[in-house]
C-alpha cells in the first residue's frame, strides 16, 4: 500500500468521529477569534502592545511595523480574511492555508526575539492551524508529491458518527500543551521579559544577580542587540561556572 493509500485510509478512519470533528470546530473558533481580534487592531492603525517599550525587541519591531503606512492594516485585513474563511465550512481549507503562513510567521518572529507575550500561544496556534489542514487532508493531497493519489475523492459527512472518545489523541494533545508550555518558560537561560523590573527578578537573590542585572539593562535601558546581549550574558555565565 502506498503512503497516499495509508494516509487516505487513516483520514477517512478520523472523520467518521464526532470527537475529532468537534476538535476541529474549536480549533477553528479559536484561531477565528484570535486573527480577528489582532486584525481589529491592526485596522484601526493602532500599535500591537502598546504598552511594550520601543526598546524592547519586539517592541521596537512592532513600531517599525505600525510605521509602515498602507502594510500594516493590509495585514490586519489578511488576518481577518483567514479568520472569516476559517469560519465558514466551504472555505475552510482555503481560510487554513492563508492562515498559516501568518501564523508561521508569527511564530517563528516570538521565540527568535523570545516574547513571552506569543510565543506559547503562537506555537500552539501553529500546531491547531497543521490540525486544520490534516483534517482537510483529503482536498489537499492532490498538492503533495506523490507518485500515486489515491482516488478516495472528498470525504463526505458521514450518516453516523463513532462516538468512542479518543483518549490516546487528547492525551497527546494535552502532554504537547503542556510540553509546549514548559519548555518555553524553562527552556531557556534567561528572558528580556516585558519590562525592566520583571527581567530582574529572574536571578534576584542568586549568584547570578549582577550579570542578570547587566543583561536586562543592556536590552530595556542600553536597546542593544537581544543576540549580543544573550551572548554577553552566556560568556559571564560560563566564566562564573569555570567553564
Amino acid at each position: 500500500m502506498s503512503l497516499g493509500s495509508k494516509l487516505d485510509e487513516l483520514h477517512y478512519q478520523v472523520k467518521q468521529n464526532r470527537w475529532y470533528r468537534y476538535f476541529s470546530i474549536f480549533c477553528r473558533i479559536i484561531l477565528a477569534y484570535a486573527f480577528i481580534a489582532a486584525g481589529i487592531v491592526k485596522i484601526i492603525d493602532e500599535r500591537f502592545a502598546s504598552g511594550l517599550s520601543e526598546i524592547h525587541p519586539m517592541g521596537a519591531y512592532l513600531t517599525a511595523l505600525h510605521h509602515t503606512g498602507f502594510y500594516y492594516p493590509f495585514i490586519g485585513i489578511a488576518q481577518i480574511l483567514a479568520a472569516v474563511l476559517l469560519l465558514i465550512p466551504r472555505t475552510v481549507t482555503l481560510g487554513a492555508l492563508l492562515y498559516f503562513p501568518i501564523i508561521l510567521n508569527i511564530c517563528i518572529l516570538s521565540i527568535a526575539v523570545r516574547f513571552e507575550g506569543s510565543f506559547i500561544t503562537s506555537t500552539l496556534m501553529v500546531l491547531a492551524n497543521l490540525y486544520i489542514l490534516a483534517w482537510n487532508y483529503d482536498r489537499l493531497k492532490y498538492i503533495f508529491p506523490f507518485k500515486e493519489v489515491s482516488d478516495f475523492g472528498i470525504v463526505k459527512r458521514p450518516e453516523k458518527y463513532e462516538n468512542k472518545f479518543p483518549f490516546i489523541f487528547f492525551g497527546g494533545v494535552g502532554a504537547t500543551f503542556a510540553l509546549t508550555i514548559l519548555t518555553f518558560l524553562h527552556g531557556f537561560d534567561i528572558m528580556p521579559r516585558n519590562s525592566l523590573s520583571d527581567c530582574n527578578k529572574q536571578y534576584a537573590g542568586t549568584e547570578y544577580e549582577n550579570i542578570g542585572t547587566e543583561f536586562c539593562e543592556c536590552v530595556h535601558l542600553d536597546g542593544d542587540i537581544l543576540d549580543d546581549c544573550l551572548d554577553d550574558f552566556a560568556e559571564k555565565k560560563k566564566q562564573m561556572d569555570g567553564k
